[in-house]
């Protein structure tokens, strides 16, 4: 049987740490799916996290330790896997976020969707889940 994949962008991997419906669909399908996530990713995820993280009044150590941990469900690719890829991810999402290039470089390296809530992936060529609709790919 041929696993599923889906690349994470970094608002899936905060929902995970900050949340628990996201976590539980990861930890549920990751015996089914393979998850991934471009390394910047989780950096983005490590920079924003912590002032979410206080407003919240959550212990920010606790809660770095579950992205750490998640790193063994949702696999960091580095840029040596998607970086040739870069142009022509830029030529397609350039016009609403350039950032996101990484998410969307991966997504066609493994040719798979993107889970984000993130409008910038519509339109991109590339199949785009949101959280609320994901588990019926994760499932189907």
């Amino acid at each position: 049987m041929s696993h599923k994949a889906i690349v994470l962008d970094a608002n899936i991997l905060i929902r995970a740490v900050l949340g628990k419906r996201v976590r539980e669909l990861l930890i549920d399908h990751a015996g089914s799916v393979k998850f991934f996530a471009p390394d910047v990713a989780y950096a983005d995820a490590r920079k924003y996290l912590p002032a979410l993280l206080e407003k919240r009044g959550v212990n920010s150590a606790a809660a770095m330790k579950v992205l750490d941990a998640l790193e063994s469900v949702v696999r960091p690719l580095e840029l040596a896997v998607y970086a040739g890829l870069q142009q022509q991810a830029l030529q397609r999402i350039a016009m609403r976020d350039a950032d996101d290039w990484p998410v969307l470089a991966c997504a066609m390296t493994i040719g798979c969707p993107v889970w984000t809530e993130d409008a910038d992936f519509f339109g991109t060529g590339v199949a785009t889940w949101t959280s609320d609709r994901v588990a019926l790919y994760l499932v189907g």
